[in-house]
């Protein structure tokens, strides 16, 4: 429920812990293997924004608002609201919501 373990399955941000291992060989992308441009710009503006407080959420958070931007490059608000369904326990998504719209304008630059 939470979304901190989201991973790139095949492209789409899905929730590790409900994805059985066997349907996942070859398929998966985790935080520490994303390279593109979008993440590049989410894990800059996130620094930019000062997004994480404990940190636990992030690198689930992370990988949601890259998918978004890799398929959305300019979300609205809704857009952000509606793709960013991971919980985080401080709070911040004032934060998140800002440093999405920061990214995108970073690559639309």
């Amino acid at each position: 429920m939470c979304g901190a373990c989201t991973v790139h399955m095949d492209g789409t941000p899905v929730r590790s812990c409900t994805i059985p291992v066997s349907s996942a060989d070859g398929r998966i992308v985790t935080i520490e293997a994303i390279d593109t441009r979008e993440s590049q710009a989410v894990q800059q503006a996130w620094i930019e924004h000062q997004v994480p407080q404990c940190g636990y959420c992030q690198s689930g958070q992370v990988m949601v608002a890259t998918a978004l931007l890799t398929t959305n490059p300019m979300p609205s608000d809704r857009e952000i609201n509606d793709a960013m369904t991971n919980i985080c326990r401080c709070a911040t998504y004032h934060r998140i919501r800002g440093a999405i719209h920061h990214a995108a304008r970073m690559l639309a630059a």
